[in-house]
């Protein structure tokens, strides 16, 4: 078995050379139609044997991959590999459901941006795996799952369009802002008059201003940040369990 990681980063011509024909089903050796090729340094023949599989991996979030497509659809099978919340099945953190978590947040993700852009279930594997350490050592995982890789994936799926960021976490749905990551203010004409002066020609077609702000990842008085409280995560699924 031969691996190719991330094959559509590369040049597919420099990767195989000759062996692009070569791989061929009906090219390998012992094939009727079996081809060998002199090697461009030793001039020796080669050819593929029947029992070599090549695997290339690619994300098809990536659109480099529309000529790796068309040079390579003969040649191989494509079979689609989506997240699959099930292999969560029976996880759960202080009462945050790993499977229904990532099925809600893929949920969204897919009608506000597209399937090919769905989170892996790989980036909570960590926390499943660490659930037999403790769930407060499962917990940690789930914190920095959030704060170090889906809050900045979110960021750049969306252009730092924080509205839509609120409504793949549900902050939107919690009434309580303690448990929203991204909360949301509505600007006054007066704050307007403070930030920017008389004369600023907001808001002069009835559109409201709004400012929205990513709860601080750390706290400098020692008490809890949002990050820290499951609620939190668990109104990302089931807002009406955490409602004050």
């Amino acid at each position: 078995v031969f691996i190719i990681d991330e094959i559509n980063r590369g040049d597919i011509s420099k990767i195989f050379g000759e062996l692009i024909t070569l791989i061929e089903p009906s090219k390998r050796e012992g094939n009727e139609e079996a081809l060998k090729l002199a090697l461009p340094y030793s001039g020796k023949p080669f050819s593929v044997p029947n029992n070599l599989y090549i695997i290339g991996t690619m994300n098809t979030a990536d659109r480099s991959l529309t000529m790796l497509d068309t040079a390579l659809r003969r040649r191989f099978d494509f079979i689609e590999m989506m997240p699959d919340p099930a292999i969560l099945e029976n996880a759960a953190v202080k009462g945050i459901d790993l499977t229904q978590l990532l099925t809600t947040l893929n949920q969204r993700i897919e009608v506000l941006y597209d399937r090919e852009h769905t989170l892996g279930h790989a980036f909570f594997m960590p926390v499943k795996e660490a659930i037999a350490k403790g769930e407060d050592v499962a917990f940690q995982k789930l914190i920095g799952v959030f704060q170090n890789k889906i809050i900045p994936l979110l960021q750049e799926y969306f252009f730092e369009d924080w509205q839509k960021i609120r409504l793949v976490l549900g902050d939107n749905q919690k009434k309580d802002s303690a448990l929203q990551f991204v909360t949301e203010e509505k600007l006054s004409d007066q704050r307007l008059k403070e930030l920017f002066g008389s004369g600023h020609g907001l808001n002069q077609y009835g559109d409201e201003q709004r400012q929205f702000k990513l709860k601080p990842f750390a706290s400098s008085n020692g008490n809890k940040t949002v990050w820290e409280k499951s609620e939190a995560y668990l109104g990302i699924y089931d807002a009406s369990s955490v409602q004050i």
